[in-house]
């Protein structure tokens, strides 16, 4: 950790971690808890982000309004964010209005009443939230996409759950589910900005004390297997997601993955989006993205288009990726990680996106990780490593979705046949 970093843990195993940014009058602080969509059994799917909007719904202190009212009287934000491997509630506040915040933040994560009456209003929000996903095919795709690489498993599952798992939970299965996967040493309270980091402390004991400090049930292990989901549609455009594996976030090959992508479509220069789009004009927008979990990660390539150029803009692209796997130029290596290093630099000049990089990376990978250390990281990443990942990378049996007219796609087994790769089994 830096000198400006500090992490102190608690007596339950709550870790509170801070970074104070001194020339800032604002400041970003909340709590983290290491549960997420695929920490659900089968009959609990969406009950992670069911549980993060009812935790805004009343507590035995404040109602709905009086969260909202306390927090936008002094002029902050409340928000909150379930993703599949954590669920994280936070707030920004000036700098005097931190222990407000706090005290916000704990009260709904300890104290919510989850009422029958808000329950049933939220969950027909969350039902029209699921239509509108579904109603937004470049949505859609990706969560597709997800259930295609990991067929079967939680990781595979969408965020929002199904209308029926949905309308199928109690207040006694919110409960139920916060105190067995809310617990102490899965979860951090994390700070930047105007911080000072010893009152957080001592405020977050007085208020998270009495959270368990036994640790919650691992996850079922992700295990990419490759497939294909296609949901065919009278569209104008068609939207397709093609991916591979990649390394889990603590791998070493992390940031060669994220180089890889990159070089693949990471930008206006990246290969593809010169060759589809500048060259070929076949689409307005294709990019490429890495995603890392904790034991497992994805590589992907993202566009939409038309059905009359849908075949070509696959062709292309599996093309680039071949050419990619059999050598990439030092100039295009150097430009991918000037924009992760550039990216994840900027990034950190926001409290915002400071403070949850600081509790991701405890959650994931146990400490805090300097920016020295990440950017040392990004430098070695080397010409040939980014190429043997690529070519390793395309023996695996893609994970294709596509949406819209995409019947003229061939199966993922042919596109594996195509890029060299082996067949399912």
């Amino acid at each position: 950790m830096t000198d400006s970093v500090r992490m102190t843990r608690l007596d339950n195993g709550i870790r509170v971690v801070t970074e104070a940014m001194p020339h800032l009058k604002t400041a970003s602080l909340g709590i983290w808890a290491g549960a997420g969509a695929r920490n659900e059994a089968l009959r609990e799917h969406g009950i992670s982000h069911l549980l993060e909007h009812m935790a805004f719904k009343g507590t035995q202190r404040r109602s709905a309004a009086q969260i909202a009212e306390e927090i936008e009287q002094v002029g902050g934000d409340l928000n909150a964010m379930t993703g599949h491997e954590s669920t994280a509630y936070y707030a920004r506040v000036l700098a005097e209005d931190v222990p407000l915040g706090l005290d916000i933040l704990s009260d709904i994560l300890t104290h919510s009443v989850f009422d029958e009456t808000e329950l049933a209003r939220e969950q027909n929000v969350i039902v029209q939230e699921i239509g509108a996903a579904y109603d937004t095919p470049d949505d859609i795709v990706h969560d597709l996409f997800q259930e295609a690489a990991f067929e079967g498993q939680t990781l595979g599952r969408p965020i929002l759950g199904t209308p029926e798992t949905v309308r199928s939970f109690s207040p006694a299965d919110l409960h139920a589910y916060l105190d067995g996967h809310y617990r102490g040493p899965d979860m951090i309270v994390a700070g930047a900005g105007a911080v000072d980091h010893d009152r957080i402390v001592e405020q977050a004991a007085g208020l998270l004390g009495g959270i368990s400090a036994e640790k919650g049930a691992e996850p079922e292990p992700g295990r990419f297997t490759g497939g294909e989901r296609r949901d065919l549609r009278d569209l104008e455009q068609a939207n397709i997601v093609l991916g591979f594996p990649a390394p889990a976030i603590g791998d070493p090959d992390f940031y060669v993955a994220r180089a890889a992508a990159g070089v693949l479509g990471g930008g206006m220069s990246s290969r593809l989006f010169q060759e589809v789009r500048e060259k070929r004009g076949l689409c307005y927008s294709i990019y490429a993205f890495s995603m890392a979990f904790q034991d497992t990660g994805l590589l992907a390539v993202s566009a939409a288009t038309g059905a009359e150029d849908l075949r070509e803009l696959v062709d292309v692209t599996l093309a680039e990726l071949q050419r990619a796997g059999e050598g990439i130029g030092e100039t295009e290596t150097d430009r991918a990680k000037m924009q992760l290093k550039a990216s994840i630099l900027m990034s950190q000049e926001s409290p915002s996106s400071r403070a949850g990089q600081l509790a991701r990376q405890l959650l994931m990978l146990g400490r805090t990780v300097p920016s020295d250390e990440i950017v040392a990281r990004i430098d070695a990443v080397t010409t040939d490593e980014i190429a043997a990942f690529l070519k390793n990378m395309l023996t695996h049996l893609p994970a294709l979705s596509a949406v819209g007219p995409v019947g003229v796609l061939d199966p993922v087994e042919d596109i594996a046949k195509q890029l060299g790769g082996r067949q399912a089994a």
